[in-house]
C-alpha cells in the first residue's frame, strides 16, 4: 500500500479508487508516509480529508504554531526590505534592484523550510550557501553602470534565486519529476492568489487612508512606507501559506482562470498577428518592438505552461486541450519571427551581450515550445495522458537554470563586464 500511494500520489483518480478498496488500511498507511510526501500539495488535500473525521492526534498540524511562524516570516521579510531605512547603509534606489528578489525568496524559502516537519539538514546547507554567494556577489557588482552584462545579472538574478527556491519546494529531490510538476502548479496558484492578496489589500489601503483623511490624520507616508511595503513582500509567503494549508481554495480558482485566460490569449494573439501585417509592423529594424515582441513571448509561454498543468486529469477537456495545441503553435509562429529577427539584427550590427542573451533565451523558448506542441498534438490526436506533457514541461526546467547560471556567472566574465 505504502508503494502505491506514493506512485499514484499525482493520480487523483486512481488514488480515490485505491483509497475506496480499503479506506481503512489506506488513512493507517497515509499517515505512516506522509513526512516522505507532504511536500505534494495533493498530500495536503488527502491530509485534510483524511482527518476530518480522524479523531485528533499530535499528527494534525497546530494550526496556531503555523500561522505563528506566517507572521515571523513576514516581519522578517518586511524588517529586510526595509535595511535602506533603518540603517542608512546603501542609498534605496541600489538596494532595490539587487535584493529584492533575494529577499523575497529567502522568505519563501523560509516558509516551506519550517513548515515541514523534517527538515533536509543537507539541503538546507547547500541552499544556505548559495543563497549568501548569491547575496554577496549581486551586492559587489557596481549599481550605477552601463554594463550590458551587469544590467543582464540584475535581470536574471530573480530567476536564478527562483531556481534555488524551485530546490529548496522540492526538498533537492532533483531526480523526482512529480515534485516539479507540483512546483509548475503551486508557482501558478501562487501567482493567482498573490494577485487576489495584493488587490484585496488595495481596496483595503484606499478605505483605510479615506477614513483617517475624514478625521483630518494624513497617515498616507507611513501607511506606504512601513504597512504597504511589508505587505507587498508579504503577500507571496502569505498565498504560500494559503496554496498549502487549504488547497481546496487553489484547486477551485486556478483551474477556471486557465480554463478563461488559454482562449482569451489565443484570440488575442491571433489578432495581434493579423494586426502586424496590416500594419506593417516588424521587428526586425525596431528594437523595441522586438523587446515587447520577447515579452509577450515569454508571457505567453508561461501562460501555456501554467494551463497545461491546471488542466483536469480526471476528465477529458477535448476544447482545452485544441485551445492550447492552437496557442502552442501561434505562439510557436511569433518565437520564429523573433528569433529570425534577432539573427538579422546580429548580422547587420554584430555580437553584443544583449543580443547573444535574447537570442539564446529564444532558442532555448522555441526548443520548448516544439517539445510542447508536439505532446499536446498527440495528446488530441494519439489520445496521449495529458501526464507525459507534464513530464516534458518538467525535464526542461533544469535547462533554463543552466542558462541562467550562465548569463549571471559566465557571460559578464567573457565580456570582462562591459
Amino acid at each position: 500500500m505504502k508503494e502505491k500511494i506514493k506512485s499514484l500520489i499525482n493520480e487523483p483518480q486512481e488514488l480515490e479508487k485505491l483509497y475506496r478498496l480499503n479506506k481503512k488500511e489506506f488513512k493507517k498507511t497515509f499517515f505512516e508516509i506522509y513526512p516522505d510526501i507532504a511536500d505534494y500539495q495533493i498530500a495536503a488535500f488527502w491530509r485534510s480529508r483524511l482527518e476530518f473525521t480522524k479523531p485528533k492526534t499530535d499528527n494534525k498540524p497546530n494550526k496556531t504554531e503555523n500561522i505563528f511562524k506566517l507572521i515571523i516570516i513576514c516581519l522578517l521579510s518586511g524588517f529586510l526590505i526595509k535595511i535602506p531605512q533603518f540603517f542608512d547603509l546603501v542609498k534605496p534606489e541600489y538596494f532595490y534592484p539587487q535584493n529584492t528578489a533575494l529577499i523575497l525568496f529567502l522568505g519563501l524559502s523560509l516558509y516551506i523550510i519550517v513548515s515541514r516537519k523534517f527538515v533536509n539538514i543537507k539541503g538546507l546547507v547547500i541552499g544556505g550557501i548559495i543563497f549568501l554567494i548569491s547575496a554577496i556577489y549581486i551586492n559587489i557588482l557596481p549599481a550605477n553602470t552601463t554594463s550590458q552584462t551587469i544590467d543582464l545579472v540584475y535581470i536574471h538574478m530573480p530567476l536564478l534565486i527562483w531556481c534555488l527556491y524551485g530546490l529548496v519546494f522540492i526538498d533537492f529531490n532533483i531526480k523526482d519529476r512529480i515534485k516539479r510538476i507540483d512546483f509548475i502548479k503551486y508557482n501558478g496558484d501562487l501567482a493567482i492568489l498573490t494577485a487576489i492578496i495584493l488587490i484585496a489589500g488595495s481596496i483595503l489601503s484606499t478605505i483605510t487612508i479615506g477614513l483617517f483623511m475624514a478625521i483630518d490624520l494624513n497617515i498616507e507616508e507611513f501607511y506606504f512606507e512601513y504597512i504597504v511595503i511589508i505587505g507587498l513582500v508579504s503577500a507571496p509567503i502569505v498565498a504560500t501559506y494559503i496554496v498549502r494549508n487549504f488547497s481546496a481554495i487553489s484547486n477551485k480558482i486556478a483551474p477556471i482562470i486557465a480554463n478563461i485566460f488559454s482562449p482569451l490569449v489565443l484570440v488575442t494573439l491571433t489578432v495581434y498577428l493579423i494586426s502586424i501585417i496590416i500594419t506593417g509592423k516588424d521587428p526586425y529594424n525596431d528594437r523595441d518592438f522586438l523587446l515587447i515582441f520577447n515579452i509577450m513571448l515569454i508571457a505567453v509561454m508561461g501562460i501555456i505552461v501554467f494551463s497545461v498543468s491546471e488542466t483536469s486529469k480526471k476528465n477529458k477537456q477535448r476544447f482545452n486541450e485544441i485551445v492550447l495545441l492552437l496557442l502552442s503553435i501561434i505562439t510557436l509562429i511569433i518565437d520564429i519571427i523573433a528569433l529570425s529577427a534577432i539573427l538579422y539584427r546580429l548580422g547587420e550590427y554584430g555580437f553584443t551581450p544583449n543580443r547573444i542573451v535574447v537570442l539564446g533565451s529564444n532558442i532555448l523558448i522555441f526548443v520548448n515550445l516544439l517539445l510542447i506542441m508536439i505532446e499536446l498534438f498527440k495528446i488530441n490526436f494519439k489520445n496521449t495522458e495529458i501526464e507525459k506533457l507534464e513530464y516534458v514541461i518538467s525535464k526542461y526546467l533544469p535547462v533554463y537554470a543552466f542558462w541562467t547560471v550562465f548569463v549571471v556567472f559566465i557571460l559578464p566574465l567573457i565580456f570582462g563586464y562591459k
